[in-house]
C-alpha cells in the first residue's frame, strides 16, 4: 500500500516509458511542429482547387497520408507526457500546443475532404485502381458523403477542434489536479486517500471497515464536484448531439456508431441481454463474497474485494514478464519478441506517481512502437491488466507493419478484442498448470472478478447508464447532477436487485470515468470479450490452427468490419448466439467458484 504517491521526479526511471524514441530533445519536438505546419502549407498550395482527377487524387493522398505520419508521433508525445503527471505545467503547455496546431492544420487540411466528396464516383473509381491502398480510405469517405456540409462550414467546424475537446480536458483538470482527497479514519487510525490508491488499494481492502470508510470518504468528496463535473459532462454530450442535427443523423445514436460500422441492434443486444441475463449470475457471485467474508450485508462498496485475499500473491514488475511470456507463448516467436523489447525498451509507464491518469491504456503510433501507462501495485491481478495492455500493443503492433496508416486501425467494436484474449490466456494457462483447489480458485476468482466484471459488469453498466443519458439528449434536453445520480442508480439498482445494498455514494461512479468522452466506447468492452470468449476457446480446443488465424486478424487491421473480423476468427456475432454462450460461461465459471469454496471449506 502506497503511503503517499512521489512526485513524478522522484520514481525509479526505470519504472517510465521512454518518450525519446519519440523526440529525443524538446527542441526536436518543437521543431517537429515547425516543419509539419511548413508542409501543410506547402500541401495547401499544392493541391487546393486541383483536386479533380484521378492521378491528383492519388498524389495527394500519398502526400497527406506521409504528413498524417509526422503529426501522428508529435500528437502522441504531447498527449502521452501530460498523461504521466497532469500537474507539470510544461506538459500542459505542450499539449494545448499542439492542440492550438492541430486545431489550425485541421481546418486548413479540411478542403481536401471536401473537394474529394465534390467528384463524380467514376473518378473516384478510377483513383482506387490507380492505387488500390487508397480504396478502403475513400470507400468509407463516400459512406460519409450524405453527412459532410459546405466545405466552408467544415473548415470552421475543424477549426474548433480544440474547443470541441475542452469537456473532456476539463474533466481531467477536475479530476486529476483540484480534487484534492484527504486522509480517513477508522478507529483512530489514519490512512492516506487518492484516486489511485481508492482503485488500486481500498476498493479491494480485505477489513470491510477501512474498505468501507475508504469508499465514504472519497464519495464524499467526488460529490463536493458533482456540479461541475456533470456541466462540464452537459457540455460535450450537447456538442455530440448539434454535430449529429447538423449532419442529418436521424439520431445521436446513428451519428456515434457510425464509424463504428454496426447499428443500433448489436449495440442494444449487448447491453439489453447483459442486463437481463448475467445479472442473475453476478448476484450469485456476490452472494458468495458476502458468504465468504461472514457480511452481514452486501454493499456497493464490497463489490471489489477478493474471494480469497489471503492467497493472492505479492508481485514484483520482473516477475509479471515470466507469467506473461509463458502464458502468451502460444502467441508465437514474433509475439513474444515484441512483450521482451516492451519491458527491455521501457515502453511500459509502471510507476504510481502524483497526477498521473488512473487506470491503465495503451498508445499505438503508427511508425513507432506502443506504449503502456499503468500504475503498477505489486497484486497480481496487475499481470491480468497488463496482458490485457500487451493484447492492444501486439493488435497494433501486427496491424501497423501490415496496413497504411488509414488502414491500421479497426472499428471500435472491435478494439477490446485482442486486449481481452491475452487476459483470457493467462487465465487458461495458470488454470492448466495447477491441480490445488484454492490456487484454481483464486485463478477463476480473478477471472470473473477482473476481466468478466471489469468488462461484462463495469463498462456494461457504464454503457446501460450512457445510453439513458443519450435518450435523453436525443429528445432535446439536457442533463445534470441530480439526473446523473438517478440514472446510475437505477441502472446499479436494476441489475443487482436485492443482492447488493446500493450504497450512497455509488450514484457518483459516473463521475470516475473518461469513456463517457469517447462516445458510445463502454459496450465495446463486452463486445470485443464476447469475441476473445469464443477465440479462446477455440485456441484450447483446436490450438495452432485457431492461434494461426487470430494472427491474421490482428493483421487485418481496419481493413474489414467488425462482423467480418470476427467471422475471420470463427464466431459469428450477426445472433445471439456468441454473447448467449459467453454469459452462459460466467455462470459456470460462478458455479464453478461456489463448488471449490465447499470443497475448501470441508
Amino acid at each position: 500500500m502506497v503511503q503517499k504517491l512521489p512526485n513524478r521526479e522522484e520514481v525509479k526511471v526505470e519504472e517510465t516509458w521512454n518518450l525519446a524514441h519519440l523526440f529525443e530533445t524538446e527542441e526536436d519536438f518543437t521543431n517537429s511542429l515547425e516543419s509539419i505546419e511548413k508542409e501543410v502549407q506547402q500541401f495547401v498550395t499544392k493541391y487546393k482547387g486541383k483536386v479533380n482527377n484521378a492521378t491528383i487524387i492519388v498524389e495527394a493522398l500519398t502526400d497527406y497520408s506521409a504528413l498524417y505520419e509526422k503529426i501522428v508521433p508529435a500528437g502522441t508525445y504531447a498527449s502521452l507526457s501530460l498523461s504521466t503527471d497532469q500537474t507539470n505545467t510544461t506538459a500542459q503547455m505542450r499539449a494545448n500546443k499542439y492542440g492550438s496546431l492541430y486545431a489550425k492544420i485541421s481546418s486548413e487540411l479540411s478542403f481536401l475532404t471536401s473537394e474529394l466528396l465534390e467528384q463524380p464516383d467514376k473518378i473516384i473509381t478510377e483513383a482506387t485502381k490507380l492505387a488500390p491502398t487508397f480504396q478502403l480510405y475513400l470507400d468509407k469517405l463516400l459512406e460519409k458523403k450524405k453527412y459532410q456540409l459546405h466545405p466552408e462550414v467544415e473548415k470552421t467546424l475543424a477549426a474548433y477542434s480544440a474547443s470541441f475537446n475542452a469537456p473532456y480536458k476539463l474533466y481531467n483538470t477536475t479530476k486529476m489536479q483540484d480534487i484534492s482527497f484527504e486522509n480517513f479514519e477508522v478507529d483512530g487510525k489514519s490512512y492516506p486517500l487518492s484516486y489511485v490508491s481508492f482503485e488500486n488499494d481500498w476498493e479491494a481492502e480485505s477489513d470491510p471497515a477501512i474498505r468501507r470508510a475508504a469508499f465514504e470518504s472519497f464519495s464524499k468528496k467526488l460529490k463536493e464536484y458533482q456540479h461541475t463535473t456533470a456541466t462540464t459532462y452537459d457540455m460535450h454530450v450537447q456538442m455530440e448531439k448539434t454535430t449529429a442535427d447538423l449532419r442529418g443523423y436521424d439520431s445521436i445514436f446513428d451519428y456515434l456508431l457510425f464509424n463504428q460500422e454496426v447499428d443500433r441492434s448489436l449495440y442494444n443486444r449487448q447491453i439489453d441481454l447483459i442486463m437481463s441475463e448475467l445479472a442473475p449470475h453476478m448476484r450469485k457471485y456476490a452472494k458468495l463474497l458476502q458468504k465468504v467474508h461472514g457480511l452481514e450485508k452486501m454493499t456497493f462498496a464490497d463489490l471489489k474485494i477478493s474471494l480469497d485475499p489471503t492467497y493472492e500473491p505479492s508481485i514484483s514488475i520482473e516477475e509479471s514478464k515470466k507469467y506473461i511470456d509463458d502464458a502468451l507463448a502460444i502467441m508465437g516467436e514474433e509475439y513474444l519478441e515484441m512483450v521482451d523489447r516492451a519491458y527491455k525498451e521501457r515502453w511500459i509507464d509502471f510507476a504510481q506517481n502524483t497526477g498521473k491518469s488512473t487506470g491503465a491504456f495503451c498508445s499505438s503510433p503508427y511508425g513507432n512502437h506502443p506504449y503502456i501507462l499503468i500504475s503498477w501495485s505489486s497484486r497480481m491481478n496487475e499481470v491480468f491488466v497488463l496482458a490485457h495492455e500487451l493484447g492492444h500493443a501486439g493488435h497494433f503492433y501486427h496491424a501497423n507493419k501490415e496496413q497504411t496508416i488509414f488502414n491500421a486501425r479497426p472499428s471500435l467494436y472491435f478494439i477490446e478484442a485482442p486486449s481481452t484474449m491475452n487476459e483470457m490466456l493467462v487465465a487458461n494457462h495458470l488454470l492448466a498448470n495447477s491441480d490445488d483447489p484454492k490456487f484454481k480458485r483464486w485463478v477463476i476468482s480473478s477471472i470473473v472478478a477482473r476481466t468478466y466484471y471489469h468488462n461484462f459488469v463495469t463498462h456494461l453498466l457504464e454503457a446501460a447508464y450512457q445510453r439513458k443519458v443519450y435518450e435523453r439528449v436525443n429528445q432535446g434536453l439536457n442533463v445534470n447532477a441530480q439526473i446523473l445520480n438517478e440514472y446510475k442508480r437505477s441502472v446499479l439498482e436494476e441489475f443487482w436487485g436485492d443482492a447488493v445494498e446500493i450504497s450512497d455514494g455509488a450514484e457518483l461512479t459516473w463521475m470516475r470515468q473518461p469513456h463517457y468522452y469517447m462516445g458510445l466506447y463502454p459496450y465495446t468492452y463486452s463486445a470485443g470479450l464476447t469475441i476473445s470468449t469464443q477465440v479462446a476457446k477455440r485456441i484450447l480446443n483446436e490450438g495452432q490452427v485457431a492461434v494461426d488465424e487470430w494472427t491474421e486478424v490482428l493483421k487485418a487491421g481496419g481493413t474489414k468490419s467488425p462482423v467480418d473480423l470476427a467471422k475471420m476468427a470463427g464466431v459469428d456475432i450477426t445472433t445471439d448466439e456468441p454473447l448467449r454462450d459467453t454469459i452462459a460461461y460466467i455462470g459456470s465459471l460462478i458455479d464453478e467458484l461456489i463448488s471449490l469454496t465447499e470443497e475448501i471449506e470441508q
